[in-house]
């Protein structure tokens, strides 16, 4: 009996049973999702500073704010038709930007004080004070303003050190090839204790350029439509708050780590000198908010209305205030 027991076949075990689909499916969505989520900070992390620029790029840019503020064709001396100035003037009033500076003007009782307008373009801005100089880098604009008005570049303003009581610039330095420059060029032409009104069209898209959002379908590429299908996500405040906190962190470390006043880091744009779709076509730079603001404050200067802004959610007020302080 023992014998036919053990000349009884074996019944082969049973083979380990392989990983189920769908778990290997969570798997990839996982990895899918992480992959997505890396490419997404990658994206909103400012790799660049200033580089150096060629004189076809500086004159490249010239140029072009020449032709934007030019006497429209027809030879009326009224810009309401052109596409540049007529597009700036709907969104400052939409965003209510003289409301907005007069604001400042009444809150600092600047009426009477020494200003300067960086970047003055079409001069809607001349008459909140009595005592105004308006610099813009086209040699076009100047018909706009009955106020002072001098032609020259935001990276080398050819004013003296220490010569206004405040500034302000709208919408202008995600502009400059060079922005940090501009930086120290502000700062240098302000007095000690000097305030600023510092608002750049902050986080210009990479996708103005080509217009991706107000173009036909018909005429984009499989890939612009790609892109333009993620536009409305990009936009919310869940993916600003995917990104911009990580990255804003890291970027504070990076400057701590660094030591000493902070390296202004931004992303730099291919702007289209060509065809201006829409706002910020010709952004050469998309500029955080709070990178700005760490530069300033770096340098001993003050931010007067940082206080209120939460660093994990968009701010309300997308200007810095800033006064500054000149170290001896």
């Amino acid at each position: 009996m023992l014998n036919l027991l053990e000349d009884r076949p074996r019944l082969p075990r049973p083979a380990p049973r392989p990983r189920t689909t769908s778990r290997r499916s969570a798997w990839l969505a996982l990895a899918l999702v992480a992959a997505l989520y890396i490419a997404a900070l990658a994206s909103a992390y400012p790799f660049d500073s200033d580089p150096p620029l060629t004189r076809a790029e500086l004159d490249q840019t010239a140029s072009y704010y020449q032709r934007a503020y030019s006497i429209p064709d027809g030879g009326s001396d009224s810009a309401a038709d052109d596409v540049y100035v007529r597009v700036a003037a709907q969104a400052a009033r939409l965003h209510r930007i003289p409301e907005r500076v007069q604001a400042f003007v009444n809150d600092n009782r600047l009426g009477g004080a020494k200003v300067l307008e960086i970047g003055a373009g079409r001069g809607y801005l001349q008459d909140h004070v009595r005592d105004y100089t308006g610099l813009d880098i086209s040699s076009t604009a100047h018909r706009f303003f009955h106020k002072p008005y001098v032609r020259g570049s935001a990276t080398a303003m050819p004013f003296a050190d220490s010569s206004f009581d405040a500034a302000w610039s709208i919408w202008v330095f995600e502009h400059i090839p060079n922005p940090e420059q501009a930086l120290r060029e502000t700062r240098r032409v302000l007095k000690d204790g000097a305030l600023l009104y510092f608002l750049p069209a902050w986080d210009c898209p990479p996708w103005a350029a080509e217009g991706l959002p107000v173009r036909p379908a018909s005429q984009l590429t499989l890939g612009q439509r790609l892109v333009r299908s993620t536009i409305d996500f990009r936009t919310t405040n869940l993916f600003w708050l995917l990104t911009k906190p990580p990255v804003r962190a890291a970027r504070a470390l990076s400057d701590r780590l660094a030591g000493g006043p902070a390296t202004l880091h931004y992303r730099r744009l291919q702007p289209n000198y060509d065809k201006y779709w829409m706002a910020d076509s010709d952004a050469v730079n998309s500029l955080d908010r709070d990178e700005a603001r760490r530069w300033f404050t770096s340098r001993g200067d003050e931010c007067l209305n940082c206080a209120s802004q939460s660093f994990f959610w968009p701010e309300e007020d997308p200007a810095l205030i800033i006064r500054i302080h000149k170290r001896p």
